[in-house]
């Protein structure tokens, strides 16, 4: 392997995905030689295309350990590939201008350059992505998508080690934190060099938007708060998506509900989530409409879905806005216990609402869906969270994403689908002995009765149908008002409060 070409590759590829110009060509190759501690720098002549940068910095990384710049861990080899891809970067105000200058064309081609930057950046690490395992199941709600992540790295004992002795500090406060553009991180801190945000004014307050470094469906990307605050879900809420959607009407923009057990991973700072993509939830019907008091041009409407959602639709920002604040103040304080809906208990808050919002042409569309995080000796952690029978499966917080219909499994499903197929097509009677397969007994049970024979050739297709209707319970665990007679009646009695007054 020849360093110097690597280089030349490298800035090539820079060249061809317009990340850098050739009155920037010796300025970077100058910055990669001082990273990569090279003495001299020779052009030379390349023909490639390549998708993405990863094959080329595999090449470097692979010399960098061998020249003992870094060592060979998972963290050391992210730290210093996003330090090289730095040297082909262009600055955040150029992406910023680059941005609003394809957005006084058009939205959508700010949105697909910058995305297209973000991944051959290697910020969006499309390589690991591509290793997901992806599918859709049909259900009576439609096709809901199902992916096991395997892009995440496994930690090495080596970075965990290290990441210890890492000095304690608050800058950046959090992965999500705005100061995280061009953080050059630390075993404890992914690096941030490559990192690239958009200034937005969402309801007069400053705002960035970025991409997720691991993409689970199209154009995933972050709407963050420039401030370091906690998640809230308010009138302001309804505000900052529906001024997104303005925006950007080829986009939807969600948020997660703003309490532990329904809420996402990070709740102590604001942020949204948006993107390019038709979930199914998008494209489930309203089953029953409803009327209030002075909102005449608000279509409310039920949402046929397994989570409890309430859909407006219509053409003012601001009645819609003021409509779900009245949902959301009445939803707070709330009550049921014929359904086991309580809004507080020992002074603790329960009940909150998961918003998204999208454009239907010229109208607005925003769905409310109704959670609650109320615990019990039978279910403690949450009666309205996936019950300890799908645990097997899916036993995480129910995010935004999972309510719109996509469920992100964990990577340990690769190799127990592996062995669970195997163990359907040889006819194995019971793998409750086995350690690594026993949570799934039950369930393997089921599958045994339910497909006595199996084929090789069918085995993975029945695993990923079967794993997608777990998902599909698993929705419907958490969703607040069941679909029954019983649930939907009392659904009918929350909305009638929503229609008076």
């Amino acid at each position: 392997m020849n360093i110097n070409t690597e280089i030349n590759r490298l800035l090539n590829f820079a060249k061809q995905r317009g990340l850098i110009s050739e009155d920037d060509y010796y300025y970077s190759a100058n910055l990669l030689i001082d990273v990569l501690q090279v003495s001299e720098f020779v052009p030379e002549e390349i023909n490639e295309t390549l998708e993405t940068a990863a094959p080329i910095l595999e090449q470097m990384l692979d010399y960098a350990v061998q020249e003992k710049l870094i060592e060979g861990t998972t963290s050391e080899r992210d730290l210093f590939d996003t330090r090289i891809m730095n040297c082909v970067m262009p600055r955040p105000s150029e992406v910023v201008r680059r941005f609003q200058s394809d957005y006084a064309r058009a939205p959508k081609a700010a949105t697909d350059n910058f995305y297209k930057m973000s991944i051959a950046s290697n910020y969006i690490r499309k390589d690991r992505i591509d290793k997901n395992i992806v599918w859709q199941t049909a259900t009576e709600y439609g096709n809901l998508d199902v992916t096991i992540n395997l892009s995440k790295p496994e930690k090495d004992p080596r970075d965990i080690a290290k990441a210890k002795l890492v000095k304690s500090s608050s800058y950046p406060k959090c992965l999500l934190c705005r100061e995280n553009e061009g953080f050059a991180g630390h075993a404890g801190h992914p690096a941030r060099q490559t990192h690239r945000l958009i200034p937005l004014r969402l309801a007069s307050h400053r705002w960035f938007m970025q991409y997720s470094p691991y993409t689970y469906y199209n154009e995933h990307c972050i709407v963050l708060n420039r401030k370091h605050i906690p998640m809230k879900v308010n009138r302001k809420s309804f505000e900052n998506l529906l001024d997104f959607v303005t925006i950007f009407p080829h986009y939807f923009l969600g948020s997660n509900a703003d309490l532990p057990i329904v809420g996402g991973s990070i709740l102590s700072h604001d942020h949204y989530q948006g993107g390019r993509y038709d979930f199914a939830m998008a494209k489930a019907p309203v089953e029953k409409y409803y009327s209030a008091a002075g909102f005449p041009n608000v279509k409310i409407g039920r949402v046929k879905w397994p989570m409890s959602t309430i859909r407006l639709t219509g053409d003012d920002r601001e009645e819609l806005a003021d409509l779900a604040e009245k949902i959301l103040d009445k939803w707070r304080n709330y009550s049921d216990e014929s359904v086991g809906i309580l809004a507080e208990s020992d002074g603790q808050p329960h009940n909150t609402i998961t918003p998204i919002a999208r454009r239907r042409g010229t109208a607005y569309e925003l769905d409310l869906v109704l959670r609650n995080n109320r615990t019990s000796a039978e279910h403690p952690l949450g009666i309205f969270h996936p019950h300890a029978e799908v645990h097997h499966i899916k036993k995480e917080n129910i995010g935004l994403i999972e309510v719109m219909g996509l469920a992100v499994l964990p990577a340990r499903l690769k190799q127990e689908m592996h062995l669970l197929g195997e163990a359907l097509v040889r006819g194995t009677e019971d793998i409750s002995a086995n350690e690594e397969l026993a949570k799934h007994s039950d369930w393997y049970k089921m599958l045994r009765e339910k497909y006595p024979h199996v084929q090789e050739n069918q085995v993975h297709d029945i695993l990923k149908a079967e794993i997608g209707k777990v998902f599909a319970t698993v929705l419907t665990h958490a969703g607040v008002y069941k679909r029954d007679a019983e649930g939907m009646a009392a659904f009918d009695k929350f909305m009638q409060t929503v229609s008076e007054d």
